[in-house]
């Protein structure tokens, strides 16, 4: 494929484009950048907007991780890494330590991202007002003077519905102060990572055609009101059955033969590096 295609398959006018949306958004942290979203072989809303950031910002040297909702080998993270590695022929690890470049769906990395390196999240929707206002116009009026009484109504709203803010992922944050942004459908156990990371966190979003950042070291505080604190998921007193890892984001699987149920880390490449074990997929490429 390198042999037909550009490197990282975009052409550079694109790339240069893309670069300069994101340089826009690194600057005023939290605020959606519009760029001109590039034809993709991949389907919009399977992470589009996330590939476009990759594609044009890595390079020959970069070390590539790309993950699912928290699985290195899910068909869209395995899909991307091989059109990624194809164009490219950039190194691919599983390992957070040792990528310089992730590209994530519904997930941060269990393992605190260090400076250096860019955590690049796919995002579906990235207006957090969308939900009550349909209008585009109206939704820059708003962010512009900084009026988000629907995002408070919105979540008082749950409390009187439900007695809790009922938001699963992709729970607004205010950053730095200023902008009501939406962090991707990351599980709110996850916001709590974007506050001051070390790393400089992109988002796209390809059929919004939008791109906006985290740069590093930057206030995130998650939307709550002061006498009903913000409260992500909570695993206490549970362990992961495999790696015995506790307090990291895990999935709750049920075993038909045992009638049990048991937990385990959400993040694939985090507990196979706790059991101190190759993972799958890297025995498949020394196997080859």
């Amino acid at each position: 494929m390198q042999n037909h295609y550009n490197f990282a398959f975009l052409d550079e006018g694109s790339k240069r484009e893309i670069r300069r949306a994101t340089l826009k958004a690194i600057a005023i942290p939290g605020y959606q950048v519009p760029f001109a979203s590039r034809e993709m072989p991949i389907g919009r809303g399977w992470g589009t907007g996330g590939l476009q950031l990759t594609l044009s910002l890595i390079g020959e040297q970069d070390v590539l991780k790309v993950i699912d909702q928290g699985s290195d080998e899910s068909v869209n993270a395995v899909s991307m890494k091989k059109l990624i590695q194809k164009t490219t022929n950039v190194r691919t690890v599983d390992e957070t330590e040792a990528a310089t470049l992730i590209q994530s769906r519904h997930r941060v990395p269990e393992v605190p991202l260090r400076e250096g390196q860019i955590l690049i999240l796919q995002v579906p929707m990235p207006e957090p007002l969308r939900v009550y206002e349909s209008s585009e116009l109206e939704t820059k009026r708003l962010h512009g003077e900084k009026e988000y009484s629907g995002a408070w109504l919105m979540l008082f709203e749950q409390l009187m519905k439900y007695g809790g803010i009922s938001t699963g992922a992709d729970h607004p944050v205010i950053v730095q102060d200023r902008y009501v942004m939406a962090p991707s459908p990351i599980p709110k156990f996850d916001n709590g990572k974007l506050h001051s990371s070390e790393a400089l966190i992109l988002l796209g979003a390809g059929r919004e055609k939008k791109i906006y950042a985290v740069p590093p070291y930057t206030k995130i505080v998650s939307l709550a009101f002061e006498d009903v604190p913000f409260e992500p998921e909570t695993f206490l007193g549970k362990s992961c059955h495999q790696c015995g890892a506790e307090h990291v984001f895990m999935d709750e699987l049920y075993d038909a033969v045992a009638d049990t149920t048991y937990y385990q880390c959400n993040d694939t490449s985090y507990c196979l590096s706790r059991m101190n074990q190759p993972s799958s997929y890297e025995r498949r490429e020394y196997e080859q």
